[in-house]
């Protein structure tokens, strides 16, 4: 499949009404993207997706994916995507969140989605299978099964561990490489920087979320220059790299919502919000989320929902301690 450099995650569009989402989605196939991935989970994007791009079926990749394991539940969601996108064939059906060996033996056993998405093939609703994982052990276990077309995992500068073996083993076997959370979750805020970094490996392709017609602007506009990444550039990565370490959150949302309440992924957020402003700003802007934080019954939901298997408790308490000195320090 032939394709633009940068695709169009489909995240963010959720959190637009539908007349915005249109008018984001269009304006993305008006500068030149062609390749657009969502997921039934993806609450509504699906249905936005195919009212604004109905009409550019023929000249648009269209990939979404499902959480199904078993054949008779994913070719329901199959059947859905189909209808919300208003198409009768899927470019790319993908295997979403295959994190563990459960989940591997579940889609490839039998009477299981990848059965069912190969019949689904044969009969023309699908063009190519491919897989997405969180775990980069699995992932590349993933490639090496021969099974899929293409490999979507994160892939950023803080996260670059894919280039090592999982790029090198899916280029062996002619996949695709997709890379999700292109920004990390939205934690890297300069998205040339980003982009700069991202357009280092050619084959890779970016989805970053875009929720503005001026988003899908300035990330397009970074594609109109050569690439040319400085020792300054080298240095302000290196910068985030030690400020977030490994343990961050993704802002994925996977963990949500909260059953008793608690406002996790922006009240996860607060080491980085209060980094990047007064402590009396960030006490200020995320007092609401913060004392969400007090809801918390420990039930371990949240936990068991996070792909990258963060302590998601243990980070809400840290982040809730230090947004409680600084409103005490502010007294």
């Amino acid at each position: 499949m032939k394709i633009s450099e940068v695709g169009f995650g489909g995240i963010p569009i959720i959190r637009l009404d539908m007349e915005t989402a249109v008018k984001v989605l269009r304006r993305a196939y008006e500068r030149g993207i062609t390749f657009y991935d969502t997921a039934n989970v993806y609450r509504d994007s699906e249905e936005k997706m195919g009212r604004a791009l109905g009409g550019m079926r023929k000249k648009i990749v269209l990939a979404t994916k499902t959480f199904q394991r078993e054949g008779a539940k994913a070719m329901a969601h199959l059947e859905n995507s189909l209808r919300m996108l208003k198409t009768d064939c899927i470019d790319l059906y993908q295997f979403h969140q295959v994190a563990q060996e459960k989940d591997l033996q579940a889609v490839t056993a039998p009477g299981g989605a990848l059965e069912a998405a190969v019949r689904a093939r044969k009969q023309g609703k699908i063009r190519f299978i491919g897989v997405t994982s969180h775990n980069l052990a699995m992932a590349v276990k993933l490639v090496k099964t021969g099974l899929f077309s293409t490999i979507q995992f994160p892939f950023n500068f803080i996260e670059d561990e894919p280039k090592v073996e999982l790029h090198k083993e899916a280029r062996k076997r002619g996949m695709g490489i997709l890379g999700m959370k292109p920004f990390a979750g939205g934690v890297i805020d300069n998205a040339k920087l980003a982009i700069k970094f991202l357009r280092q490996h050619k084959d890779v392709l970016p989805l970053p979320g875009f929720d503005s017609v001026a988003s899908v602007d300035e990330i397009v506009s970074f594609y109109e220059h050569a690439n040319r990444v400085t020792k300054k550039d080298r240095e302000l990565m290196d910068k985030y790299r030690a400020e977030l370490g490994r343990q961050f959150c993704h802002r994925c949302e996977y963990c949500q919502p909260c059953p008793h309440g608690v406002m996790i992924t922006p009240a996860m957020a607060y080491k980085i919000v209060a980094s990047r402003m007064s402590p009396a700003v960030a006490v200020d802007f995320s007092r609401v989320m913060m004392e969400s934080v007090k809801l918390c019954q420990e039930c371990g939901e949240c936990e068991e929902r996070c792909p990258y298997e963060l302590p998601v408790q243990e980070m809400l308490k840290a982040n809730y301690d230090l947004y409680e000195r600084h409103r005490s320090e502010l007294k």
